[in-house]
């Protein structure tokens, strides 16, 4: 189920989203200050390509440094990407099929905010 819910989440969701995030990725690349939020994005992008069967866990000894960088990432690139979220999760829900997948986009939204100490991780490895 997970496979059939990542194909029809691909076409109709996540290469639009996967761009989206690359293209912060390679943004934040072009310095080298911003590298780390350029790392965050790439990692977050394959997430977005391939989401069921993947969570999202928060790593507790992140730091300050963490806090500070996903500050400037939220103000920087994160509102627009959540704002991504949140227009392409509209027509998901607009059809019975699409419904999982419109709940599935809504539930990256956190870590679009805040990527910064976040692994994304099987679920079955937890």
């Amino acid at each position: 189920m997970r496979t059939i819910l990542n194909v029809i989440w691909l076409v109709f969701a996540g290469v639009w989203l996967a761009l989206g995030y690359a293209l912060a990725g390679v943004v934040c690349c072009l310095l080298i200050i911003t590298i780390p939020f350029g790392i965050a994005s790439f990692r977050i992008a394959a997430y977005a390509l391939w989401p069921f069967g993947r969570t999202v866990v928060r790593d507790p000894e992140a730091g300050i440094m963490s806090a500070i960088g996903n500050v400037i990432w939220c103000v920087v690139a994160g509102i627009w990407l959540a704002i991504g979220h949140v227009v392409t999760s509209i027509p998901l829900f607009l059809s019975i099929i699409g419904i999982p997948l419109g709940v599935a986009n809504l539930k990256m939204i956190p870590v679009s905010l805040l990527p910064l100490g976040a692994r994304i991780v099987d679920i079955d490895r937890g």
